[in-house]
């Protein structure tokens, strides 16, 4: 999941502000991390939260903060791969970046459906105009500009994490005298299963490197990074932790979690008007998160048609408002087609090409190693280029082992997987007619 910078009166952001863009950009709070329980049951849940983010997120942080401590500049992750790989690789960073993130958009209104049948229930026969009155009201919200979609988001957000905290405060309340938990082990989930919830938690805890496009904007960034990525993992980790804690505390079956959400804990813990809270919360997260990662999104083309690998037509700005319109509206367009799928194929969708675009920065880690070897890195991972290799072994072994999990029933994941490989394949593409199209230009 990604979210855009704001900037404060003095034009730069500050260490607990940028913390808190980099929590909203990764986590967004617990919604959506229910299929979890369901995929791997009550002792195997917890287990997987602990393990993943420690082999998932933890190297994709270290790369990050080296990366951006020597090139801490707008465009992040895509000038990085620029300068280690060349044009053609940045492109493919840039095109994966842009693909993910539709499939990454489309999941916030599928979401809000899901939580708001706790209100309506019937609403689900309505998913697909629910869905287009959210992606095009957020769409039209993102042409007025960045200070509508800003004041909407903050107030939004406020209601992400509300509703857990009180759960929290009020499952610890009645449960005073202590608890205890189920064993961890991985023992009787099936391959499918363990691939589906690896794709859960490592969609839950994606976009570190989201936040390193807007680096210029940050005050004082090497050591403003390091604390607040410390400081966000650290949420991120304590709050999806509680969540689940909680949930199987509760007695609450893991079926009926992975169906009804969040909102069922809540009413199973204090009853149906924490239920309503909860329900509430995630649709207002729902909703603030898509216009947010619209706003991110739809600027990336920016930083492409730069370097003349997308046509300048789609950064025109609206004579108005002076907002990237051509460009959200191509992005509102594609995602009300991906709507259409399930929030199960679109999370495989999404972590599958994000999974590519994040093998080539480490790849980028590994071969600025050598190519910008005396570059200043105010932060660098304290290991050479065999440990920094056996370092990425991790998070690759990870996606393989979730990918393969997922392929394994193929009457579930076969269109997702296919749809995400040609997502993947259309970079050639489109590079190669790129190529035709410039060649052309010098004729």
């Amino acid at each position: 999941m990604s979210l855009p910078s704001s900037r404060t009166k003095a034009g730069k952001l500050h260490m607990l502000q940028l913390a808190a863009v980099i929590f909203l950009t990764v986590s967004g709070g617990p919604y959506g991390l229910e299929p979890l329980l369901s995929y791997a049951g009550s002792h195997g849940a917890l287990l997987l939260l602990i393990i993943t983010p420690v082999l998932w997120d933890i190297p994709a942080i270290l790369m990050v903060l080296e990366l951006n401590s020597m090139m801490p500049v707008t465009g992040g992750y895509y000038q990085w791969v620029k300068r280690a790989l060349g044009m053609r690789w940045a492109f493919y960073e840039g095109w994966w970046t842009w693909l993910y993130t539709f499939a990454d958009l489309a999941i916030y209104p599928v979401l809000f459906v899901e939580y708001a049948a706790f209100f309506f229930p019937d609403i689900a026969a309505y998913k697909i105009p629910v869905c287009l009155a959210i992606i095009w009201s957020g769409a039209l919200l993102n042409i007025r500009g960045i200070v509508p979609v800003g004041k909407t988001a903050v107030v939004l957000s406020i209601a992400v994490l509300a509703p857990f905290l009180i759960l929290f405060g009020y499952f610890f309340i009645q449960h005073s005298g202590g608890v205890a938990l189920p064993s961890p082990s991985l023992h009787g989930i099936g391959l499918s299963s363990m691939g589906m919830a690896l794709y859960t938690v490592m969609w839950n805890f994606i976009g570190w490197d989201n936040a390193t496009t807007y680096a210029e904007e940050v005050d004082k960034p090497v050591r403003t990074y390091l604390i607040s990525t410390i400081i966000s993992f650290a949420g991120v980790f304590i709050v999806y932790l509680l969540a689940v804690i909680i949930a199987l505390l509760s007695g609450i079956s893991m079926t009926t979690l992975g169906e009804e959400g969040f909102p069922a804990l809540g009413k199973l813990v204090g009853g149906p008007w924490l239920g309503a809270l909860i329900a509430a919360g995630g649709m207002a997260s729902t909703l603030g998160l898509f216009s947010a990662v619209l706003l991110s999104v739809s600027r990336i083309p920016k930083v492409m048609s730069d370097d003349k690998l997308l046509p300048p037509v789609i950064h025109r700005v609206h004579s108005k408002y002076n907002t990237p319109y051509v460009s959200i509206i191509i992005c509102a367009v594609v995602v009300s087609g991906l709507v259409l799928w399930t929030l199960a194929d679109l999370i495989l969708i999404d972590v599958t090409v994000y999974g590519a675009g994040l093998l080539l920065e480490f790849v980028s880690l590994i071969v600025l190693r050598y190519k910008a070897a005396d570059d200043h890195r105010p932060f660098r991972i304290p290991l050479n280029t065999i440990g920094l290799c056996m370092m990425v072994l991790f998070p690759v072994a990870v996606f393989a082992i979730a990918l393969i999990g997922a392929f394994s029933e193929s009457e579930r994941a076969l269109g997702p997987v296919l749809f995400a490989a040609g997502a993947l394949l259309s970079a050639e593409l489109v590079w190669q007619i790129i190529r035709l199209v410039h060649k052309k230009q010098a004729v």
